[in-house]
């Protein structure tokens, strides 16, 4: 996902989660924040600590980016959002994190109702 796509500055992160405007499941948190003024969405990827040393985590952001990269056309475009992976994430294969992210997301509204697994 190119940079253009993610929010990486921590007073955009801030900006995200002071709106308070989040869902959650077992697996993911996310926090929403409408943009009007911007072509796409961008999102910002949070692991903590609790998942493991860094390079775990850098294996879980990896498949959460390749989730969403295989879901962009799906993705409502005028939004920043965060993802924030709880523990149970840590030991997850590739398909049930995509899996459980779709599900967040259609909770949060950022994805199409209509979208399946197969598409």
């Amino acid at each position: 996902m190119r940079k253009s796509y993610r929010v990486k500055k921590e007073a955009e992160f801030q900006e995200v989660f002071e709106a308070r405007h989040s869902v959650a499941n077992r697996q993911f948190v996310v926090y929403q924040l409408e943009r009007q003024d911007q072509p796409h969405f961008r999102v910002g990827i949070s692991v903590g600590k609790k998942i493991g040393n860094a390079v775990h985590r850098n294996w879980v952001k990896r498949r959460i980016r390749q989730s969403l990269t295989e879901l962009k056309p799906n993705l409502k475009q005028d939004v920043d959002f965060l993802v924030i992976a709880r523990p149970t994430t840590s030991e997850m294969p590739m398909p049930e994190i995509k899996k459980h992210l779709i599900h967040v997301l259609k909770l949060a509204k950022l994805l199409d109702n209509d979208y399946s697994e197969g598409d």
